[in-house]
C-alpha cells in the first residue's frame, strides 16, 4: 500500500525534517550521546527540560500580558513564547546566520515566505529587510503547526485576529 502524503503525516514529520535541516541537529545529537547509559548528562553541561506544565503556565502567562518572554537564551539559540493581537510586520526580514522553528501554540497567522526581494536594506552584518518580495507564497499556519524557516529565506508574518508562537532561533558563526 502505497505511503500517502497527508497533513496529519506532513505535521508529524516536519519537525524532525526541521531538526534535522537545522544546525541544532548536531548540537542535539551531541547531547543526546554525550550521557552515559543511565541518560545521565556530563558534568558541566547546560541541559534545560521545559515540562509541558512549566510550559502551559509560560502560555498562559504570556496570552494574560500578551506580550513575549524569553524561555532560553544561550549563545547561539534563543527560545521565546509570543502572543500577538492583529499585528503585521512591515518588510520581509532574513538573516544570514539564523535559523528559526516556529510552533503554533494557539490561534492562527500568516506567512510569506521566500522570493526574492526587492528594496533591501541592509539593517546590520548579516540582517537585512525589504519592503516586498517578488514570488513569496502564503502558507496560514494554526494550532499544532510548524515551520522551519532557513537562513537567507525572506519572511513575514501577518495576524488578523490573535496567535501564540513558540520560537527557537539558533545561529552560527558567519
Amino acid at each position: 500500500m502505497a505511503n500517502k502524503q497527508t497533513r496529519r503525516n506532513f505535521l508529524l514529520t516536519a519537525p524532525i525534517a526541521a531538526a534535522v535541516a537545522s544546525p541544532l541537529a548536531d548540537t542535539m545529537l551531541r547531547a543526546s550521546t554525550a550521557g552515559s547509559a543511565m541518560g545521565q548528562v556530563s558534568d558541566g553541561s547546560k541541559v534545560q527540560v521545559f515540562t509541558a506544565a512549566e510550559m502551559a503556565g509560560e502560555l498562559k502567562s504570556v496570552q494574560a500580558n500578551n506580550g513575549t518572554k524569553n524561555l532560553l537564551t544561550s549563545p547561539g539559540t534563543l527560545m521565546i513564547i509570543n502572543e500577538e493581537t492583529r499585528k503585521a510586520a512591515k518588510e520581509f526580514e532574513w538573516h544570514a546566520t539564523r535559523d528559526h522553528v516556529f510552533q503554533v501554540l494557539d490561534g492562527e497567522t500568516k506567512y510569506e515566505l521566500g522570493g526574492t526581494p526587492k528594496g533591501t536594506h541592509e539593517t546590520k552584518p548579516g540582517e537585512w529587510l525589504a519592503p516586498e518580495s517578488e514570488g513569496a507564497r502564503t502558507v496560514i499556519l494554526k494550532k499544532g503547526d510548524y515551520l522551519f524557516v532557513p537562513r537567507m529565506t525572506p519572511h513575514k508574518r501577518t495576524t488578523e485576529g490573535s496567535v501564540s508562537l513558540l520560537l527557537i532561533s539558533s545561529q552560527t558563526p558567519a
